[in-house]
């Protein structure tokens, strides 16, 4: 990737937040404000985590409907769908948009055999309005953000992979970098990361000055708007 982000990009990322990614995106790239990122709950079984930083493995799904899961199309699919995976870049983020519609989270693609077999391949954890399941048995470290948790599979399949997908607003094509934390996902822009590091600093002051204003034992609405004034 000719504009891949470097080590020191990558560990800012790392170190923030993702609301404080969405403040950092919305200063130096005004007309991301209002989209790129989640704008519905999503279930975080692991919220201690810090944020992961990945790029984008893009995936459509279905579980409701009944498939020949053991037909020869079947496995070479999903084989096909390991090596894509497999590949660069990475790490990488798995991003499932599940097109059963109201159905959507009916059979889930998450569980133990899938989370363990995605960290191996270099997956940090996933963004997905489907479902996750066997909460307990997933690895140490793997994150997951679902649209719900169920206790079947049902007859959850590929459908494609390396698409355009839109989980829950958040619009994403394979490749993209993805920042997620228990608040949910965005979609961080390659080209503005060296402006958000350079930003990061007077945004931290700025916050810290009005929250100081709001905390002090001589708290007053003159004070607070002269802290927001700057």
């Amino acid at each position: 990737m000719s504009n891949a982000p470097n080590r020191q990009e990558l560990e800012f990322l790392r170190s923030i937040d993702t609301p404080t990614a969405c403040n950092l995106i919305e200063i130096v790239a005004p007309e991301r404000r209002g989209s790129g990122y989640t704008v519905k709950h999503l279930h975080c079984p692991f919220p201690e985590l810090p944020a992961m930083v990945g790029f984008a493995k893009t995936v459509t799904i279905k579980a409701k409907d009944a498939i020949a899961a053991g037909d020869a199309s079947y496995m070479q699919r999903r084989l096909e769908y390991l090596d894509y995976v497999a590949g660069k870049p990475r790490p990488s983020i798995v991003v499932i948009e599940d097109l059963d519609g109201e159905h959507a989270g009916y059979g889930a693609f998450w569980g133990e055999v899938q989370s363990n077999v995605h960290k191996a391949l270099g997956c940090l954890g996933t963004v997905t309005n489907g479902s996750i399941r066997d909460i307990p048995q997933i690895p140490a470290g793997f994150q997951m953000l679902a649209g719900s948790i169920g206790p079947s599979h049902a007859y959850v399949h590929v459908v494609e992979f390396g698409v355009a997908v839109s989980v829950h607003g958040m619009a994403t094509k394979s490749g993209d970098l993805v920042h997620a934390d228990r608040h949910g996902a965005v979609v961080v822009p390659l080209d503005k990361i060296s402006a958000m590091m350079a930003a990061a600093d007077a945004l931290t002051k700025r916050e810290a000055r009005i929250i100081a204003a709001a905390r002090a034992a001589d708290a007053s609405v003159e004070a607070i708007k002269a802290a927001m004034r700057g």
